[in-house]
């Protein structure tokens, strides 16, 4: 059963502080929640069902309007649709249970299904319960294959670029251990530590960084996924992107031409991150 949930991000001012607020009953019976992230104030979500899934899912009018309205009961100033720098849509995989039950009222749980050949299948779950996931069904495989039974080191296994204090290299926090390595390439390509967009955080070495490390090979790769400016702040993700694209052509070996694809694919994407 498949259900959108709408977001919408605004700037700071909007949710001043650093504590994040959950309402947890909404007019539709859902919970609604105000986060403080990076620099900016994200608010969310609907629960909408669809009938079929879409690369670039786009929000109901609807679903917009529920969401300014319910947050204006809470932030510290009520937000209108001039107010959203950007909006992004998501599409749950929730696991049907009896006909005309709203998605709504769906589990988020996964669910794991073995069959007599012993093929294992999972479903449903979410973003935020990815280790979980892959804990349980990796462990239903494991007793399958009669592996010898281990604990699961995942919970504290650190990942790539784990710091244990990270805060201090500012804007360039969320690469942890790898961000002394673009400080340095800043400082031995100068013009790399110039900002993209004065709305966001970003400078040019990281995408450089990206192209050269982060296997990125498309502008939206870069502005959508190993930096958030696409989700942050769609007119400023336009507005960096020619920049962003000659670096990127510069870095992978690309002609003049396929810099102006990009440009011109990207925009396109990016058109679903507005609101008209």
């Amino acid at each position: 059963a498949l259900s959108q949930g709408v977001h919408l991000v605004f700037d700071r001012s909007f949710l001043e502080g650093d504590s994040a607020i959950m309402v947890p009953h909404t007019s539709d019976g859902r919970v609604m929640f105000a986060i403080p992230w990076h620099g900016h104030t994200l608010v969310g979500t609907t629960d909408t069902p669809i009938e079929t899934p879409t690369l670039e899912p786009r929000p109901f009018d609807e679903e917009v309007e529920f969401i300014l309205q319910t947050a204006a009961q809470y932030l510290d100033k009520p937000p209108s649709r001039k107010d959203v720098l950007s909006v992004y849509t998501g599409i749950r995989p929730l696991v049907k249970a009896n006909e005309g039950e709203s998605t709504a009222a769906l589990s988020r749980d996964h669910t794991i299904r073995i069959e007599s050949s012993g093929f294992i299948t999972i479903t449903g779950g979410k973003w935020t319960t990815y280790r979980h996931m892959a804990e349980d069904c990796v462990n239903q495989a494991a007793m399958l294959g009669k592996l010898d039974e281990r604990p699961c080191v995942t919970r504290t296994l650190n990942v790539h670029g784990f710091h244990q204090n990270a805060t201090k290299f500012g804007d360039l926090e969320m690469y942890g251990a790898d961000a002394p390595a673009i400080e340095a390439l800043m400082r031995s390509e100068p013009e790399l530590a110039e900002p993209l967009d004065a709305e966001l955080p970003y400078v040019a070495a990281q995408v450089a960084w990206a192209a050269r490390h982060e296997m990125a090979r498309t502008l939206d790769d870069v502005l959508s996924r190993r930096m958030r400016a696409l989700i942050l702040n769609s007119g400023a993700a336009l507005r960096m992107a020619p920049r962003a694209a000659a670096i990127l052509a510069r870095e992978l070996g690309r002609d003049d031409a396929w810099r102006d694809a990009q440009i011109k694919e990207f925009a396109i994407v990016a058109e679903g991150y507005q609101l008209k």
